[in-house]
């Protein structure tokens, strides 16, 4: 049974159909094939072409193939050219010759369309709430790093001060780094929580996508429009879009939803890649910032001494096939004609790869980064008193000099340290020497070199210090409350 072939006088070539046939790929939307063909057959009802006996024919034998697919019952046959004939072969079977009734009006352009859309409609939710589950796990680990976090409160009441009793003891800091040199101190909570944000994005951008691919392309037949005097918008409804489309031309052939999706699998592929990154790094021995659990953790064939990440190396890797899987949709969509064109085959294959790597590699992450130990001495020892480089120059503004001379004097303190015989820190130059490049210097001058009051000094909303990421913590934690309501 093929649902086409009356025009032709010889069957298709054996290669030729192998090539053609889209079911291994398809079939992944069946259950969506369904509904879309239920929520039609009772749309052909409401337009006087089915009548109640056929339609409710027609719909108990579609519940049954229904339940056929979600027990895994369902047995394809070699003629199954698609998801569509399989589903419509077997409605025959059961019901006869009225399931033939049921193509009336539509085409494979239109239903194709709508069961990837459907299909896209429930995988956008699943996606979301593995992010969630990521973002929850940066949370915790950003909570452990602040010893005891208190409530926040605008005030700053019941934030415990690192520059006060106990000099900020069990609070983890880390060198920050750009271009891959260290830069400043900052709170390891500040780190982990740069990476939820990310997340946050590439969860708003799911969202917003979430409109554009609730538009009901049922109903635009081939190309053209139905001639069923159907009631599109109650159509709509019954499957959840939000609305009908509008033009039947463009309704075939837009597959910018799947290109979006595309787009937004891989820059989430490239977050969790940048995470990856960072975690194989730090837990290096040249690092030995964080220990990775035995249980997310490989071994070598040949050196028995190693412990590899290698969750975060494949994670790192994948992300290059997402990106890999947008660009060839989008190479694929560029030169087409209006309408439908065969080439729109090759649309679905990337989006369920893209969507099971993701579901693939979101808890297992999750899951390895709960279980990472931090080592804050480690983390601590990396930082050394050029870093607070630049609060020698704000020093020197507070004695009212411009920025870009501070600058300038603190880049030669620098020097002076670096050239020093025996290379010293910054806190071990002499006073004379600092007054020898300033006299607005004063003997209080070295309490800049305490990385804790470098880090409390950033204290502006989005900083590092320790009552504006409590205030951080708390507003993402607020927001996942919220969204798990």
């Amino acid at each position: 049974m093929t649902l086409w072939g009356g025009r032709f006088s010889t069957k298709l070539n054996e290669q030729a159909w192998d090539l053609n046939s889209s079911l291994p790929v398809d079939q992944r939307m069946a259950i969506q094939d369904v509904d879309g063909s239920l929520a039609w057959a009772n749309g052909l009802h409401g337009a006087g072409i089915l009548s109640d006996a056929e339609r409710d024919s027609i719909v108990h034998g579609l519940n049954l193939v229904k339940r056929e697919f979600s027990s895994g019952e369902f047995v394809f046959v070699p003629s199954d050219e698609d998801i569509h004939t399989a589903v419509e072969r077997r409605l025959t079977e059961l019901i006869g010759v009225t399931a033939g009734k049921l193509h009336t009006g539509r085409s494979r352009n239109d239903q194709v369309a709508t069961d990837f859309r459907l299909w896209m409609l429930g995988a956008i939710p699943e996606l979301d709430s593995a992010l969630i589950n990521l973002q929850s796990a940066l949370v915790e680990q950003a909570e452990n790093a602040i010893p005891h976090p208190q409530p926040f409160s605008p005030g700053g009441k019941g934030v415990p001060s690192p520059t006060g009793e106990g000099k900020g003891e069990g609070l983890a800091i880390m060198p920050g780094y750009t271009h891959l040199q260290r830069a400043q101190p900052i709170l390891l909570a500040h780190w982990w929580l740069s990476h939820f944000h990310p997340l946050q994005r590439d969860r708003a951008r799911l969202k917003d996508l979430t409109a554009r691919v609730s538009i009901l392309p049922l109903g635009s037949g081939a190309l053209a429009g139905t001639p069923v005097n159907v009631d599109r918008a109650e159509l709509a409804e019954s499957l959840g879009f939000a609305e009908p489309s509008q033009n039947s031309l463009d309704s075939v052939s837009d597959r910018d939803f799947a290109a979006e999706y595309l787009f937004c699998a891989t820059m989430i592929g490239v977050h969790l890649s940048k995470l990856a990154e960072q975690i194989v790094l730090y837990t290096s021995a040249e690092f030995g910032f964080f220990e990775l659990s035995d249980a997310f953790s490989t071994g070598s064939s040949l050196m028995p001494q190693k412990k590899n990440p290698d969750v975060f190396e494949l994670a790192r890797g994948k992300s290059g096939a997402l990106l890999g899987s947008l660009t060839g949709l989008l190479a694929t969509l560029k030169g087409l004609p209006s309408t439908y064109d065969k080439d729109l085959q090759e649309d679905k294959a990337p989006v369920f790869a893209a969507t099971d790597t993701l579901l693939a590699i979101l808890p297992v992450m999750a899951g390895a980064l709960r279980t990472i130990t931090a080592k804050p001495e480690r983390m601590r020892a990396a930082i050394d008193s050029t870093m607070m480089a630049t609060d020698l120059a704000d020093y020197l503004v507070g004695k009212g000099i411009p920025f870009r001379e501070t600058h300038s004097i603190a880049g030669k303190a620098v020097r002076a340290a670096l050239d020093a015989p025996r290379k010293i820190g910054m806190e071990e130059i002499s006073l004379e020497e600092y007054q020898s490049l300033c006299p607005a210097f004063e003997a209080d001058v070295y309490q800049v070199f305490d990385p804790l009051v470098s880090i409390e000094k950033r204290n502006a909303i989005g900083g590092t210090s320790l009552q504006a990421v409590q205030m951080q913590l708390d507003g993402v934690k607020r927001l996942l409350s919220f969204e798990k309501s």
